[in-house]
């Protein structure tokens, strides 16, 4: 019998393979069924849709424009956005049921929930306050009545009257009750600009003695009739009368200051208050209107709140001469209201609720006593305010004399500056007056610019107009009749032939400041190179270094010899733009017409007027409307003149012009409408 060592006959060994054979066909059925089984799990698990996760926004603080039944339309950072009503749920029969608020929160401050687009909750502000503004920092606003509240850091501002805007809290109308605030957990979550009506008070940061800053050690003060002292925190105020003459002395430390505010009010409309240590060219001033003392870290401020109109009585003497012609100063009195007004709308000094300060920084304030010329001209001029277009204020910019033409805005290298088009370099002479005048609001372009020179008669470098067609000074130069003179005056040239002569047609060309010249017979390198890095730390882009191929913003550490200085472009008008100043090593540019006056006045030479009296000028040269000639030694600029004319930046109204205007027989309507172009004299009050 065939066996194998597992003593199994061949039919055994046939059996056992038949038998391992088909447990191979099974565990390899098996495996196919598990893999199969896996891939119908694995397919179905694909199959399975995953959770919906929602997106859910939250917009803090939004305006709610409407809420009808098609969704919520809000006002958030300064764009308007529509939402659908969310799901909140189903209803007995299943139906989906849309989220609705309880109460109308239409016109409302509110934060908005949205999952999915859609909104699905709604908390309103209904909490809000409402008093006269008194003062406003980035971190909270001070309210009469409520004292000083903080701000959320989430706040949002909006103007709600004219167009629907964002705003902040640098836009509230100091000493006015015309905003409402949105409250939440003892902050301002809102702020609503809710009006704007004409404002009659202006609020004068009033300087320390003789414009000292804007601190006071200690305030001495009286009133010519009796007053009330109000003091004390807002839930328990105090007042305390006083009788008309008696003096009182606040200090930092003065038991009047249980809050940070004390308030001096006279007893009747007429009363004015004496500070008594308060130096002025007048002597000691008073004011009208209410004083408001303020304790600050650095000492007490004191703010002046007064009728604009009686602003204006101490403003405009301060401003222009009261000797000046009527109109003249009726003129000088609209420039300084809509200044001020502007001012009124933006606040210069918003952490104190001040509008404006007393000094040159603003308008110059009750240096000067009320004359009675100056305060005629307020009167007669009641609420009368200068507009570029409506609803929007003129830039009402003036300074003292012109050389026979102005500039326009982009002196002052600002962004805005060419959007300031009622702002043109125009001829100020009689001719061109006159012919503006016959033809109404006709442009510049098409009048003659220039008048003619005195007696007509041809000198060298004359700058002569006939009035039509092509014109030649002996320079050279040409212009054709209804060329526009400030554009002409850009080129050196024809600057130079201007600048050299007097045109008695000219309105101010009698003025002492029409003309000038100034003398540097000893250039002082480091008082140059000093008065560069002074520039430079105040606006770093207009002070440049010439450094591979390109002028650069660069510290300047040194000034080499120098070899050239010289006006390389000219502005509007022919004021200097930018001055070149060249040595063996370096180039440097020197930006705006009040750089180039700040960084060629030696601190020491004087002014030498047309009439040959002489005026000292320690920092900053009359105006940019010069030509310069320089003295060389060795290849070397060691001293240098000017030739030039006018007082101030030529931006605007001349005053002197405005005078002589007035002279002539114009009114002030004509002399401000022909200085700021295409404007329109409106009363706030009407």
């Amino acid at each position: 019998m065939d066996q194998n060592k597992w003593g199994l006959n061949k039919s055994q060994r046939m059996q056992l393979k038949a038998f391992v054979c088909l447990l191979g066909i099974l565990l390899l059925v098996v495996l196919l069924l598990g893999k199969l089984i896996l891939m119908i799990i694995h397919r179905e698990e694909e199959e399975l849709p995953m959770p919906h996760v929602p997106v859910i926004q939250i917009y803090r603080n939004v305006w709610v424009m409407e809420a009808d039944e098609e969704g919520l339309t809000i006002f958030r950072d300064g764009q308007r956005e529509e939402y659908p009503w969310g799901e909140a749920g189903t209803d007995a029969e299943g139906n989906v049921l849309l989220y609705c608020p309880e109460d109308s929160i239409r016109e409302q401050v509110a934060d908005v929930m949205l999952t999915d687009g859609a909104v699905t909750g709604t908390v309103p502000k209904t909490n809000k306050i409402n008093g006269k503004i008194l003062g406003a920092d980035a971190s909270g606003v001070e309210v009469e009545g409520y004292g000083r509240l903080p701000l959320a850091s989430d706040y949002k501002g909006y103007r709600l009257y004219d167009s629907l805007e964002m705003c902040t809290v640098e836009n509230l109308r100091f000493g006015y009750n015309f905003t409402d605030l949105c409250m939440e957990n003892g902050e301002i979550c809102g702020v609503l600009m809710a009006k704007e009506e004409a404002m009659e008070y202006i609020r004068v940061l009033i300087s320390g003695s003789e414009y000292g800053g804007n601190f006071h050690e200690e305030v001495v003060l009286s009133c010519d009739v009796d007053y009330t002292v109000i003091y004390g925190a807002y839930d328990a105020i105090k007042q305390e009368r006083h009788p008309a003459g008696e003096e009182l002395t606040f200090g930092r430390d003065s038991s009047y200051f249980e809050s940070n505010r004390i308030r001096i009010v006279p007893d009747v409309l007429t009363g004015k208050i004496t500070l008594k240590n308060c130096g002025r060219s007048q002597g000691i001033p008073s004011y009208r209107g209410q004083m408001e003392l303020l304790a600050a870290e650095s000492g007490l401020v004191v703010v002046n709140e007064v009728l604009l109109e009686e602003y204006l009585y101490s403003v405009v003497p301060s401003e222009m001469p009261s000797r000046y012609p009527a109109e003249a100063l009726k003129a000088q009195a609209i420039c300084a209201r809509t200044y001020a007004y502007g001012h009124m709308e933006h606040a210069g000094y918003p952490q104190y609720g001040a509008h404006v300060d007393d000094s040159t920084t603003y308008q110059v304030y009750n240096n000067i006593l009320e004359q009675e010329s100056t305060t005629t001209a307020a009167k007669e001029t009641y609420g009368q305010l200068l507009f570029r277009e409506p609803g929007t204020l003129a830039g009402t910019y003036y300074y003292s004399t012109s050389c026979g033409v102005g500039s326009d805005a982009n002196v002052w290298k600002t962004e805005a500056a060419p959007t300031l088009t009622y702002l043109r370099a125009k001829s100020l002479s009689k001719t061109a007056m006159r012919a503006e005048i016959a033809q109404g609001d006709q442009s510049q372009e098409q009048i003659v610019a220039v008048g003619n020179m005195q007696g007509g008669e041809k000198e060298e470098n004359a700058w002569k107009a006939e009035g039509n067609g092509e014109n030649l000074g002996e320079n050279g130069v040409s212009w054709e009749a209804g060329d526009e003179l400030g554009e002409i005056l850009r080129e050196e040239a024809a600057f130079e032939a201007f600048i050299s002569t007097v045109n008695e047609d000219d309105f101010e060309a009698g003025e002492g400041w029409y003309r000038w010249s100034y003398e540097v017979e000893e250039l002082d390198k480091e008082h140059m190179l000093e008065a560069l890095q002074k520039r430079y730390s105040a606006n770093s882009k207009l002070i440049l270094t010439w450094k591979d191929e390109e002028y650069v913003s660069e510290k300047i550490d040194r000034l080499d010899d120098i070899q050239e200085i010289y006006i390389e472009s000219r502005g509007s008008g022919g004021v200097a733009d930018e001055l070149v100043i060249e040595t063996l090593s370096q180039k440097i540019k020197v930006i705006s017409e009040h750089n180039i006056r700040y960084v060629l006045n030696d601190g020491k030479a004087a002014v030498i007027r047309q009439d040959g009296s002489k005026a000292s000028c320690p920092t900053l040269l009359p105006s940019g409307f010069f030509i310069i000639k320089t003295g060389k030694e060795n290849g070397n600029v060691v001293r240098y003149a000017l030739i030039g004319g006018g007082f101030g930046h030529g931006v605007g109204m001349s005053q002197n012009g405005a005078m002589e205007m007035a002279r002539a027989g114009y009114s002030a309507e004509e002399i401000l409408l022909y200085f700021y172009e295409g404007c329109m004299i409106e009363s706030i009050y009407e």
